[in-house]
């Protein structure tokens, strides 16, 4: 076991830790957490409310809907948290910065990161520049909370852990790994409902295997997310001037 994985961490502030480990304690994460191969440490916000009703929202300035989550009560759970500077400090909003393959992949490289669920309207912005935190979206839709993001995204860290799959190449041919989505996928039996599995992928040949699935995977790619390709023979040509 790397010592890496030994201390990769995962910290959560929410207002409902029961909600974790959740499905990161089953399956790959779930063995992965038991085998000690990461850490997971949930934090109740509410733990650093000063009132006997452990209140942590008010009202909205200037009027609106909703409630808002107080800057001095989330910015105390942040402070006991007693997290590290080196880590990153990421607070799930649907206003934040798409997450990405690369990003994950950046995260899981590092020590694990700080995450703040967010609940009501939103939490006070104040709290969001006072302890740097990033926001982060796991998609263009509003969920209940940040618990469900923040899941995805330590979901998606942990799977790429030194010892959390089973082989390393697992990881390396998936969608966005190359900027692509992956190519499709078969297995046994050969005839299903009279469709049979191409008859390339049978034929022992290698190198045709792995040039079907390139451009297998560069042709789902174009057809379902132009803005991946786009990206994609952008930065093959700022690599290759002559390509293109």
């Amino acid at each position: 076991m790397s010592s890496k994985a030994k201390s990769w961490r995962a910290t959560v502030l929410t207002l409902f830790p029961e909600m974790f480990p959740g499905p990161l304690g089953v399956s790959l994460a779930g063995k992965a957490l038991a085998a000690g191969l990461w850490a997971l440490e949930v934090r109740d916000i509410r733990d650093s409310a000063t009132d006997r009703h452990r209140s942590v929202d008010d009202t909205p300035a200037g009027g609106g809907p909703g409630m808002v989550l107080r800057a001095d009560v989330l910015a105390d759970a942040i402070d006991a948290a007693t997290v590290s500077l080196d880590r990153p400090r990421l607070l799930m909003s649907p206003r934040g910065r798409p997450l990405t393959q690369f990003q994950v992949a950046e995260l899981a490289a590092g020590p694990g990161p700080l995450i703040v669920c967010g609940r009501f309207e939103g939490i006070d912005q104040r709290v969001i520049e006072a302890r740097g935190l990033e926001e982060v979206s796991v998609g263009d839709y509003v969920l209940s909370g940040g618990e469900i993001a923040g899941m995805a995204l330590i979901d998606a860290c942990v799977r790429l852990l030194p010892g959390v799959m089973g082989k390393p190449a697992s990881g390396a041919e998936e969608s966005f790994s190359d900027g692509l989505l992956e190519y499709p996928q078969y297995t046994r039996p050969q005839v299903f409902e009279g469709r049979t599995i191409p008859d390339i992928l049978l034929s022992g040949d290698h190198a045709r295997v792995a040039a079907w699935r390139q451009a297998e995977a560069a042709a789902l790619t174009r057809a379902r997310r132009p803005d991946l390709w786009a990206a994609k023979t952008l930065q093959k040509r700022l690599n290759d001037p002559t390509e293109g």
